[in-house]
């Protein structure tokens, strides 16, 4: 099947040749066309150009994009969709003061999140997530990394990831899922870390490779969570299953977790909210990609990633939402694109970027995503009629998508 857009005001991050990433300066380089066409056969972009250009045929499909905005879909390189329930409580206890550390001492956090979802039927998680899934699709996000870790068993581990299974079974939004089990230490093993650690590494690690239920490991590498030891034994474990690391670090505190991460060649380091020189210079040069999760600082008031020093040293960046039910119950990539725009004084170019190619980089499908180019998925996002591009994060509050086309059909 055929489908023609045609007369696009703009179309953005159109690459001739597919590219894997952006980097430093080149972050704020966003090529775009005016006056543009798109084709599409089936589920990929077939031709793209000026309408001068624009091939004279019958499509099934022709969409009129006069005065509207194209580009890529969002790829959001970071969530934990599936979950059970909610923490609106913790959200009031954080507004009468309490802080992220003391509420976790309270049995909530992430602990109160596997108590729910242990407690929960497996159709019901999967109801859940299936709805959550759709409004993000809907909200412009074309591709998803999905986490567990809101298990902590064997049994609860393996729940979620056959829930995101079953997700990417039924949905055609590409989908990639890591496996954190080291998320937190169950109360069991509070005091036994090397028990809690044996049981990823010698009983979930091979049930899940045994069902071939994830594509990456992942661990929450932070002061009070798990070290920089215990994670690199995790990453080993992980590798031997072929599961490429992508790892929380460096969210509250800096304890030389990056360097740790790169030279076991982590896919991507995740939160950054805390950078150093040294984290700069141990990700200089390396295939790692940096990811930023701006509406998590905004929704539990801690600090942005430092952006414009990370950019200035010459490094890629990706944006994500972290969309979780405790500290950001949010999926919406294009506040994401804003946030980081407003708060991080990212330009409109590299926040765009950093949630398109480089955020494909970070799930490891950038030769497939992320960009307007022939032989790539046809996942775009159509806006309703605007000035400029510049407006998607300028109104922040609204939504400016009119359609989503997800491997060529309109969601």
């Amino acid at each position: 099947m055929l489908t023609l857009i045609k007369n696009i005001k703009e179309l953005l991050q159109v690459r001739e040749t597919a590219i894997l990433k952006v980097s430093g300066a080149e972050m704020n380089e966003l090529p775009l066309l005016k006056n543009a066409y798109v084709l599409i056969e089936n589920d990929s972009i077939t031709a793209f150009g000026t309408m001068e250009n624009c091939p004279k045929i019958k499509a099934e499909i022709e969409i009129d994009a006069s005065e509207c905005v194209v580009l890529p879909t969002w790829c959001d390189s970071h969530t934990h969709l599936v979950y059970a329930g909610n923490r609106v409580q913790e959200f009031v206890d954080r507004i009468n003061g309490l802080t992220y550390e003391e509420i976790a001492n309270r049995g909530g956090g992430i602990l109160n999140s596997a108590k729910k979802l242990n407690e929960t039927d497996e159709n019901e998680i999967y109801k859940e997530s299936e709805w959550r899934l759709k409004e993000v699709m809907r909200l412009g996000t074309g591709a998803i990394e999905i986490k567990s870790g809101y298990g902590l068993t064997v049994a609860g581990e393996l729940k979620m990831l056959r829930v995101i299974k079953r997700l990417k079974e039924n949905y055609p939004i590409a989908i990639k899922a890591t496996f954190l089990g080291a998320h937190a230490f169950p109360l069991a093993f509070k005091e036994n870390h090397q028990g809690y650690i044996d049981l990823i590494c010698n009983e979930m690690l091979p049930a899940i490779a045994k069902e071939n239920l994830a594509d990456y490991i992942d661990a929450f590498l932070e002061t009070g969570y798990f070290s920089v030891a215990e994670t690199e034994r995790i990453m080993e474990a992980g590798k031997k299953y072929g599961l490429v690391p992508k790892i929380h670090v460096n969210q509250f505190t800096a304890i030389d977790g990056i360097k740790a991460c790169v030279k076991h060649n982590a896919l991507s380091v995740d939160h950054l909210e805390i950078v150093t020189d040294d984290d700069i210079e141990a990700l200089k040069n390396s295939d790692t990609m940096p990811v930023a999760l701006p509406s998590c600082s905004y929704f539990i008031s801690i600090p942005y990633t430092p952006a414009r020093k990370m950019i200035e040293a010459g490094l890629p960046l990706a944006l994500a939402t972290d969309f979780n039910p405790g500290t950001t119950p949010s999926g919406n990539m294009n506040f994401v694109v804003a946030t980081a725009c407003i708060k991080m004084k990212m330009t409109p170019e590299e926040a765009i970027n950093a949630a398109t190619i480089n955020g494909a980089y970070a799930m490891g499908i950038s030769e497939t995503h992320g960009t307007i180019t022939v032989g790539k998925k046809a996942n775009l996002i159509i806006t309703k009629p605007l000035h400029s591009f510049y407006q998607l994060p300028y109104e922040f509050g609204s939504n400016l998508i009119d359609k989503v086309l997800i491997e060529g059909k309109i969601v």
